[in-house]
């Protein structure tokens, strides 16, 4: 469904319907719908999303590497985004480095079940394997900013 690491056409149908039923907040395990603006056409990417739990924090990570469009929208936007799971949160996700990154995509793999396939680490190897693959795959920190307006 994401052959190059795009949605085909099921798959963009299924991210629709994913985040609307996210946005509701009636999922819970972290999912949610991340609402982002394309800053050249201004319009709104919606897109499901699992936020991941590590050490208090929460961390949202592109499971189908750097060329994701919410990554770089999120770039562009220099951080900020909604959230939306039942209720509306302003957000910035401030980018971890690389080198911070290895246990939080563990943890995030074991979270994000349908994340496993486009992942080349399987999630019971030690955080010494994410090392290797934790440059492709950006994770952001998740930073309440409040507000409930767009992106």
């Amino acid at each position: 469904m994401y052959a190059g690491g795009r949605p085909n056409r099921w798959a963009r149908f299924l991210n629709r319907v994913s985040a609307r039923l996210f946005s509701l907040g009636i999922v819970g395990h972290g999912a949610v719908s991340l609402e982002t603006v394309n800053p050249k056409s201004r319009t709104l990417l919606t897109l499901p999303l699992v936020v991941a739990r590590y050490e208090g924090g929460e961390y949202v990570v592109s499971m189908l590497g750097q060329g994701s469009r919410w990554v770089r929208n999120v770039r562009a936007a220099n951080g900020s985004a909604v959230i939306r799971a039942g209720r509306r949160r302003q957000v910035l996700l401030d980018e971890v480095p690389v080198a911070a990154r290895p246990p939080i995509l563990k943890a995030f793999l074991a979270q994000a079940p349908g994340a496993r396939p486009h992942i080349p680490v399987d999630r019971s190897q030690p955080v010494a394997a994410f090392e290797t693959i934790a440059a492709d795959f950006p994770v952001f920190k998740v930073r309440d900013v409040g507000g409930r307006g767009r992106p």
